[in-house]
């Protein structure tokens, strides 16, 4: 490829139509861009045998590396609400890098609110089911968030509070 193309190659976010997320990654890689679709295993019982399958971490979006030029092109399938050029694309690398990384480590991750200390939340299974409440403190294992700042959303994995240390 050429040097000065090469150098124009940034991370751009395609916001999808619904359900279009795959449709669009296949247009793209036909279009000779290269698209990123971070999936997660789910592991659900069905019919008394255990199925293992692929779910979306972050519906609707697909992450595309590419030439601004190439911009028309995805806005000619049918796929693509929206097209985000992407400011810091240097932070967005960082934590879409981390998150993909950590996919390829198949640990449990899931997408998930941030629920802290101070949180409301309401209880969704068992005994207390339907209640609302604060979050007053966390304990046993703990949810790391990785976080993809620039679509607002975020990936948690559940960790023992041993492995983790604070950044200072």
């Amino acid at each position: 490829m050429d040097q000065h193309i090469q150098s124009q190659i940034r991370w751009f976010v395609a916001h999808t139509r619904p359900r279009c997320e795959k449709k669009l990654a296949k247009f793209c890689r036909d279009e000779g861009i290269d698209p990123t679709l971070p999936c997660y295993k789910s592991v659900k019982k069905h019919g008394g045998k255990i199925v293992e399958f692929k779910k979306l971490l972050f519906p609707s979006y697909l992450f595309l590396q590419m030439s601004p030029l190439k911009k028309r092109v995805v806005y000619q399938s049918d796929y693509v609400a929206n097209l985000l050029d992407i400011e810091d694309q240097e932070t967005f690398k960082q934590q879409l890098g981390d998150i993909l990384r950590t996919l390829e480590m198949d640990v449990e991750m899931q997408v998930e609110p941030q629920i802290t200390e101070g949180s409301l939340v309401q209880i969704k299974s068992g005994p207390f089911q339907g209640m609302e409440g604060w979050v007053e403190t966390r304990t046993g294992r703990i949810a790391v968030t990785l976080r993809l700042d620039f679509i607002g959303q975020s990936a948690v994995v559940k960790m023992d509070a041993c492995d983790v240390e604070l950044v200072t």
